[in-house]
């Protein structure tokens, strides 16, 4: 049986216990004349109004999410019951009036049989099986209608006790201890709509549960990646506890990065949240934050990402007393002047905002160039001699090793020329940008008709066949 079917199996046989419980106290209390029983039994036929409430919010709650109800029906649950709570204060007002009647106006005292006292007694041990049934199903499942109905019939084992004693005390010849008890079972019944309406409307007005915050944080607060909670919101509906929570991560790492840190950091923060809150749905929000040890380049980096600008070879200085920052930035070959300077000030005027008005910016604009070639592979005679001039190239400079992938070709607008060069492993990546430059440099000057040439630098352990010596 499912955990749906248990928690419907367990209601209705609440609801088969309360109807056997009013048949059996109203005959008894019409028989002796007892105002107590009575009231018991007025108190019992709304327990059975209530568990049939709770009956059909249980199946209606566990019907799973739609278009009208997004958020599932686990409210139905609450609205029972808060119609449970109006019934329990309705019951409570008319017993107590019934009592202070009797009092005010005093009529014979009941009969004291073993019958009388018997309801009671079986009364008492039917509410304490029910309350430990619906107790452990509110505990397992999480129903607040179940929790709701247990909290009933607990308090159904309080006044039949009330009763009980009223009972004695008439049979001891204290002929007002029944009316009393009366009094009492109203008492009860008042506590136990106060309680169950101070739960329910927690529920529906969205009030987190008590704790549930602490134990959010702390499950989710030494989570790699995290540097802080930024927000957490929760509100429960039925069995469900629905979050919302914000956490912020450094700005400062690249945006593929930042984009597979999210996945991981939402599945991470589910599964630790999962744990901590039974049957909770997460959304989690990755935020970028501004660490205090962010550098000028990290936070140039982060603004350029941020509005789509391509910007290298960046430097930070300090030029008397104020930072200074110089950088190459890429626009589209096709602007003007004017269109391109005004796309260098919008970020020039982001770097003011994020890092003061006493900074210095000097930008230097690259047209970006994107061109599609049709080319066309050369051979013969004409790659054998382009092949000895990058030969002769690479072998002025001792640190390349070895050459090799070799394609020359015709372009529409000139040669086309690209080679990958091996350099030893800890070789210093400033001395093989610098080199890879200079055969570029001497190979545009060598051979004619030359208009692009690509070295593409590789360490020597690059796993590559066919290496030609330099």
């Amino acid at each position: 049986m499912n955990q749906s079917s248990k928690k419907q199996a367990v209601a209705l046989s609440s609801v088969f216990a309360s109807a056997f419980m009013v048949v059996m106290k109203l005959a008894v209390g019409l028989m002796t004349g007892s105002l107590g029983i009575l009231s018991e039994a007025v108190h019992s036929g709304l327990d059975l109004g209530a568990a049939t409430l709770t009956w059909a919010a249980v199946r209606v709650s566990d019907k799973p999410a739609d278009e009208e109800h997004p958020f599932g029906h686990g409210k139905f649950e609450s609205l029972s019951a808060l119609l449970g709570t109006v019934l329990l204060f309705l019951t409570a007002l008319g017993v107590a009036r019934e009592a202070v009647m009797h009092l005010l106006e005093p009529t014979e005292p009941p009969q004291i049989t073993w019958y009388g006292i018997a309801v009671i007694v079986v009364s008492m041990a039917i509410d304490f099986a029910r309350s430990r049934a619906l107790s452990r199903a509110a505990k397992e499942s999480g129903s607040h209608a179940l929790e709701a109905d247990a909290l009933h019939f607990s308090t159904d084992i309080l006044s039949s006790l009330v009763v009980l004693i009223g009972l004695v005390g008439v049979a001891v010849g204290l002929s007002w201890a029944d009316t009393v008890a009366a009094l009492g079972v109203s008492a009860f019944i008042g506590h136990a709509g106060w309680e169950l309406g101070r739960r329910t409307l927690d529920v529906l007005v969205d009030t987190a549960p008590t704790g549930l915050n602490e134990r959010i944080k702390a499950a989710v607060t030494d989570i790699p990646g995290v540097a802080r909670i930024s927000w957490i919101r929760a509100r429960p509906a039925g069995t469900t506890v629905f979050i919302d929570l914000a956490v912020k991560v450094s700005r400062t790492l690249s945006l593929d990065h930042v984009e597979d840190l999210r996945v991981a950091i939402a599945q991470s923060v589910k599964s630790a949240v999962k744990s901590a809150v039974k049957d909770a749905q997460v959304l989690v929000i990755a935020e970028p934050l501004a660490l205090n040890d962010e550098t000028i380049i990290e936070t140039v980096s982060v603004l350029a990402g941020a509005m789509d600008v391509v910007v290298h070879s960046v430097e930070a200085a300090t030029v008397l007393g104020r930072p200074y920052l110089s950088l190459h930035m890429e626009v589209d070959q096709s602007l003007s002047i004017a269109q391109a300077h005004a796309q260098t000030q919008r970020f020039e005027e982001a770097l003011s905002r994020e890092l003061g008005n006493e900074l210095k910016v000097d930008i230097h604009i690259d047209p970006r160039q994107i061109r599609v070639f049709s080319g066309t592979p050369v051979g013969g005679t004409e790659y054998e001699q382009i092949g000895r001039s990058v030969a002769a190239a690479v072998a002025r400079y001792g640190l390349v090793k070895a050459y090799h992938h070799l394609i020359v070709q015709t372009r529409d607008d000139g040669l086309y020329i690209s080679f990958h060069c091996l350099f030893p492993d800890d070789s210093p990546i400033f001395d093989v940008h610098e080199i890879t430059e200079r055969i570029e440099f001497d190979l545009m000057k060598a051979i004619k008709g030359v208009t692009s040439v690509v070295v593409h630098a590789e360490p020597l352990s690059h796993p590559e066949t066919d290496h030609m010596q330099a």
